[in-house]
């Protein structure tokens, strides 16, 4: 087995970022935690689905031990692209080092904190420890989620390999590291709506059926209504319309067709399903010919406060001092899917620069990260 001395989660970082993996992309990079996992004694499984145009999508499942408790840190090694290269003050794969910060795309979502768990469980490993410790790495997590981790966690299952607690290393700190985690988060839905009328002369408007005004007074009465005011661990429900297109460049001329698009992120005073069923008629009640499409990317959900939630906690405040706030802010995760089969908590990086140009971490933090993930297992592991 490696020693753990040789695992530098900085270097290790680096290597990572070196790897162009773009969703769906793997460029080498769960090549390199299959050989480091491997020789730190773990048994890996290539876990390959899905056909194009979204896949094939790699993912790795490593675990070493075979005994309870079962600890599982998930993440992924696929980023967005880095955009605009021009924008870069340093080339987005070069993982390039600069007064103390390691600039790269994926730095802090999420090769950074990859790299500080292996680092962690490599001393873990090295010091022994009773029951098993697995890894879940997708390349699908920044694309359409559909073969990566709901893949292998249905693999996992009928593996038997589901895991009792997990972690996932999303970029969850606010400003400092250690001073949020997250412990739930809001479900997401995305509404197409197209409204069908009938094409007619403006000076004739009783002759046509004019969309737009159809699905203006949907959309104002969709805006209208207040979901929600939060509860006590989630912010309130929101509705925001992103697109409105009609394409008409006729001056004199009712449309045929308007269409519109909007995303609602909900917390638990919802589900997908009633979401859906208010839109549907909404939309009936003011558009009888219309075409609709909702897609739910993801149910709210909350991890109760737990022993896991404490663990980190105390983990968090022996290596950084920090208290960190129990959050369900933000965007969604693949703990959405993992959620499902155990407690899971999000725990990581300052995400502030995340998906921009010149993407960035201070190495301190993954050191510090790496300390944290230990300090998690020390405590699980007793």
């Amino acid at each position: 087995m490696a020693d753990m001395m040789t695992i530098n989660p900085i270097a290790f970082a680096q290597s990572l970022i070196r790897c162009p993996s773009v969703t769906p992309e793997d460029a080498g990079a769960l090549d390199l935690l299959t050989t480091t996992l491997t020789g730190l004694g773990f048994t890996c499984n290539r876990l390959s689905f899905g056909d194009a145009p979204n896949g094939p999508v790699d993912n790795l499942y490593a675990r070493i031990g075979t005994g309870q408790p079962h600890f599982c840190f998930a993440g992924h090694t696929d980023v967005v692209p880095a955009g605009d290269l021009a924008q870069w003050s340093v080339d987005p794969f070069a993982a390039t080092i600069s007064d103390g910060m390691l600039v790269g795309r994926g730095a802090n979502d999420m090769k950074g904190a990859i790299a500080a768990f292996v680092c962690a469980a490599a001393a873990k490993i090295n010091q022994g420890f009773k029951g098993s410790l697995s890894l879940l790495i997708t390349g699908d997590e920044e694309g359409p989620a559909e073969f990566g981790t709901v893949k292998v966690l249905e693999w996992m299952q009928a593996q038997g390999e589901l895991p009792d607690h997990c972690v996932v290393g999303e970029p969850t700190s606010a400003r400092r590291l250690g001073d949020m985690i997250k412990i739930g988060r809001r479900g997401s839905m995305n509404v197409h709506i197209t409204v069908l009328g009938a094409q007619g002369h403006v000076a004739y408007p009783d002759r046509g059926d004019n969309p737009i005004t159809r699905l203006v007074r949907l959309l104002n009465e969709l805006k209208q209504k207040t979901l929600d005011t939060g509860n006590a661990h989630f912010q309130a429900s929101n509705l925001e319309v992103t697109d409105i297109a009609v394409g008409n460049h006729i001056d004199n001329m009712l449309p045929a067709t308007a269409r519109a698009r909007l995303n609602i992120r909900f917390n638990t005073e919802h589900t997908g399903s009633e979401l859906s069923a208010w839109i549907k008629q909404v939309v009936s009640d003011h558009a009888p010919r219309h075409e609709l499409d909702i897609r739910i990317s993801g149910e709210a959900f909350l991890t109760q406060p737990c022993s896991l939630s404490d663990m980190i906690i105390e983990a968090i405040k022996t290596e950084t001092g920090m208290m960190p706030e129990l959050s369900t802010t933000g965007g969604t995760s693949d703990a959405r899917f993992i959620k499902a089969v155990c407690p899971v908590v999000e725990c990581g990086l300052v995400g502030l620069s995340m998906h921009k140009v010149d993407e960035q971490v201070p190495i301190a933090d993954i050191e510090a990260l790496s300390r944290v993930y230990k300090a998690i297992l020390d405590r699980y592991f007793v």
